[in-house]
């Protein structure tokens, strides 16, 4: 999974990037600091893997990951190569999902690019650039599909379901607003549209605003009324905060210090989650003396595509997936004893994975 960091200059992006990835994309106040995309793979974390590893003495932990990458401070004119403009746009192509950030908090010491904190012009000045951007490739695939439907006239249906599109691009409105059947779904998501991807909008908050989700913030308050428009996610995280946090050794430490600030998980692990439920994710476990590992799934994902994320063998040979749920694996000890209380299930080619099943797959090629 890949999730693209976005905001204006001077919004929090490259401190928020550094502290969850530790990369060291170079962060200071001015725009445009940040010049090539940066890289960084998060592990996420899993209490589960700890606990499994616990029981098979696992020789080696393996969590999933998420790669995150930092793109440059837009601005108003990007689409059109204002600041650093299309050669960031077409980073922003790459990736699964786009996390957004929006600044809501104050700071004379910051400079703001626009002069003030108005999270909702910020996020349409952002949103705007990538509809010009949507609609200049659009407007080239109607050209393209009219020229093409003179002679094929089964094209007219894709025509007509474009000029929707580009219509509601038009408008000023996203992609990812519209309503689409799985099929259309399937030939949106094959047009690579910058505004079809899904948004988590990270709104950057003052430490105070923590303890309470940052309820009592008026700038994240607008920000979660329109995230309501379009389905989507809203997380709530301080950037300086994620720094501090990110030079703590141990997990022991993180949680001591998130204890003093009253908060249950870090802004990455709210990140995280969100971004899980936003693309429609699960992890399912493998577990051995070995190593235990997560593997990250669409929900609805079957047995045999499961395996075929470890090996395209299982996918290809698949007999039985081995299974048993996490909680009922931990609660009774043992595969052997779990298989004596008939809680480990043999699965066929068409059971649907859950998230937390612990699988054996087994396979003949």
């Amino acid at each position: 999974m890949k999730l693209g960091i976005v905001g204006l200059p001077n919004v929090g992006k490259s401190t928020l990037f550094n502290a969850i990835t530790q990369a060291g994309a170079e962060s200071a106040n001015y725009p445009f600091c940040t010049i090539d995309p940066n890289v960084g793979v998060v592990s996420v974390p899993d209490e589960r893997l700890n606990k499994l590893q616990e029981l098979y003495s696992s020789k080696k932990l393996v969590p999933t990951a998420i790669e995150f990458c930092d793109i440059a401070g837009l601005v108003r004119g990007a689409s059109k190569g204002e600041g650093l403009g299309n050669k960031f746009l077409s980073h922003i192509r790459e990736v699964d999902s786009i996390v957004h950030v929006v600044r809501c908090f104050e700071d004379p010491n910051v400079v703001h690019v626009d002069g003030s904190v108005d999270p909702l012009r910020d996020i349409e000045t952002i949103n705007l650039e990538l509809i010009f951007s949507d609609i200049e490739i659009l407007e080239r695939r109607v050209q393209k599909t009219q020229k093409a439907a003179k002679a094929d006239k089964t094209l007219a249906s894709e025509l007509e379901f474009l000029k929707s599109i580009l219509a509601t691009l038009e408008d000023n409105k996203c992609v990812r607003t519209m309503e689409f059947n799985e099929d259309e779904q399937t030939f949106v998501n094959s047009l690579n549209l910058l505004t079809s991807k899904p948004v988590i909008y990270a709104t950057n908050v003052g430490e105070d605003d923590l303890a309470d989700d940052g309820d009592s913030n008026k700038y994240v308050k607008i920000v979660r009324d329109y995230a309501a428009t379009e389905d989507a996610e809203v997380v709530v995280v301080c950037a300086q905060i994620e720094a501090e946090i990110s030079e703590l050794d141990s997990d022991e430490e993180k949680r001591e210090f998130l204890e003093t600030l009253g908060l249950e998980q870090s802004g990455l692990d709210k990140l995280i989650k969100s971004s899980y439920a936003l693309l429609g994710l699960i992890s399912y476990l493998t577990a051995g003396p070995q190593e235990v590992r997560a593997w990250t799934v669409k929900v609805g994902t079957k047995a045999p595509q499961a395996g075929g994320k470890i090996h395209s063998d299982i996918e290809r040979g698949f007999i039985r997936a081995e299974t048993i749920a996490f909680d009922d694996l931990v609660e009774h000890g043992t595969m052997s004893a779990a298989k004596d209380k008939g809680l480990v299930r043999l699965e066929g080619k068409d059971y649907i994975v859950k998230d937390g099943d612990v699988i054996l797959f087994r396979f003949n090629v």
